[in-house]
């Protein structure tokens, strides 16, 4: 008899020849050139435009963050990749088993379904690094344009796209197991895909819940990562859904179990990871690895919050489509939360574009309850919501230090080379050495 190892060789070979003679694999590393150089392209040329001549535009600050200006932007190729290319890669190598009938024979093997599904997912995570080459084929031209790089924000943009990809072969490996033909699992990966921009889109504009909710989100989750703000929270909770949709797909994967067992298994499955997901809501710590600290106030400023221990309620009476609301949220709130997470905010508004409730006393109001202590304000940037807060708990406001200021990466510099690389190059490559594996693996 085999042993385990050996028969655990033997199947991740099988993976790999299958993934490799796959045309869908190579048409996603090839579309990945083209997808990328778009973006790089557009990204550099934008970038070197508002730099201005020279570099004369000096201490512009985030503006001119390369984490902002070219990472976020010639990465976004890899989401829309995720998006659409890699769950048909995923659905082909989950279900071709299942439809060429190789499936039975290796469940006859001493190998359990989800070391089968793992062994698949760990494959085509493997090929989803390699078609992230093209990417930091950009962060080399970057580097050889005179550019900076901080490592801990491209690793974090890296990484968010790593586990988006996960979550994208999870959902393609669940549905191709329970589907019985790959377009029904494609429309099924797509419907789920859609669904989760319908919530962004209901959460912009209702609020609320939904707005918690669109929080953990892949388009939210990846946003985050771009701006090289890593929240525990979120990690885990895609970290969990990424498990479950593999057990959920090991469970359906076993044909000869009958199907009342399966949907009994499933159900419990959902139960505990949607346990597990409410409860990694409830983890708070986060880290913002962005060079210029776009997720968060000044450190001295950070010093003073956490030594506030009162509870602090913000009641905020602006629509959900107020543009002040958003500013709200992306200068001040979300900053706050991650050094006062007991902090509570909450929205009031009668309609969600706010335009006739401007008229009423109270609207574009900010209520502050501090220990009981209350006052009112107007101001939605960062330093109005600090100063606030400070006059309302008696603290001193910290001295800025200019010193500690991010003056940001100015480069004029046009995207020389890259639409060769990216437009000539690479899909020459890939289709070379596409045509080479497939001659040498007959």
């Amino acid at each position: 008899m085999p042993s385990r190892n050996s028969a655990l060789r033997w199947l991740v070979g099988k993976e790999w020849r299958e993934l490799v003679s796959s045309r869908a694999w190579w048409c996603l590393v090839v579309a990945m050139g083209p997808l990328v150089g778009v973006s790089y392209i557009s990204a550099v040329r934008t970038y070197g435009e508002a730099s201005g001549l020279g570099g004369t535009a000096a201490g512009v600050g985030e503006a001119f963050s390369p984490l902002v200006g070219i990472w976020a932007p010639t990465f976004s190729a890899c989401e829309l990749a995720a998006a659409f290319l890699l769950p048909f890669v995923a659905i082909r190598l989950v279900s071709g088993d299942r439809q060429s009938g190789a499936l039975k024979l290796e469940l006859q093997h001493a190998m359990g379904p989800l070391a089968r599904i793992s062994v698949k997912a760990a494959v085509l995570l493997v090929s989803w690094l390699i078609a992230l080459i093209a990417p930091f084929i950009g962060v080399l031209l970057w580097r050889a344009y005179g550019g900076t790089l901080y490592a801990p924000e491209l690793a974090t943009v890296a990484s968010g796209h790593l586990l988006n990809a996960g979550l994208t072969v999870a959902l393609a490996a669940a549905a191709a197991s329970l589907a019985e033909h790959p377009s029904t699992a494609a429309i099924l990966t797509l419907t789920v895909t859609v669904g989760t921009w319908i919530i962004n889109f209901i959460a912009a504009v209702q609020g609320g819940l939904w707005d918690r909710a669109a929080g953990y989100t892949p388009t939210a989750m990846v946003a985050q990562f771009q701006h090289g703000l890593v929240r525990l929270d979120v990690v885990l909770i895609a970290l969990a859904l990424v498990a479950a949709g593999l057990a959920l797909a090991a469970i359906w994967m076993r044909l000869g179990v009958a199907v009342r067992r399966r949907v009994y298994e499933s159900i419990v499955l959902g139960a505990l990871a949607l346990a597990i997901i409410v409860a990694c809501t409830f983890v708070t710590p986060s880290w913002d690895t962005s060079e210029n600290r776009m997720n968060s106030f000044p450190e001295a400023d950070e010093r003073a919050l956490r030594q506030i221990r009162t509870p602090l309620t913000i009641e905020v009476h602006l629509a959900p489509e107020d543009p002040r609301r958003l500013d709200l949220e992306r200068h001040a709130l979300s900053k706050l939360r991650r050094i006062m997470p007991a902090m509570q905010v909450r929205y009031e508004s009668a309609t969600s574009i706010g335009l006739f409730e401007q008229t009423g006393e109270h609207y574009g109001e900010i209520w502050y309850d501090f220990g009981g202590r209350k006052t009112t304000s107007r101001l939605t940037t960062g330093e109005g919501v600090l100063e606030t807060i400070y006059a309302l708990a008696g603290v001193t406001p910290p001295a800025e230090n200019e010193e500690q200021a991010f003056r940001g990466h100015p480069l004029a510099v046009a995207p020389k080379g890259a639409a060769a690389v990216f437009y000539g190059m690479w899909p020459a490559l890939v289709v070379g050495v596409a045509i080479l594996v497939r001659r040498t693996s007959r």
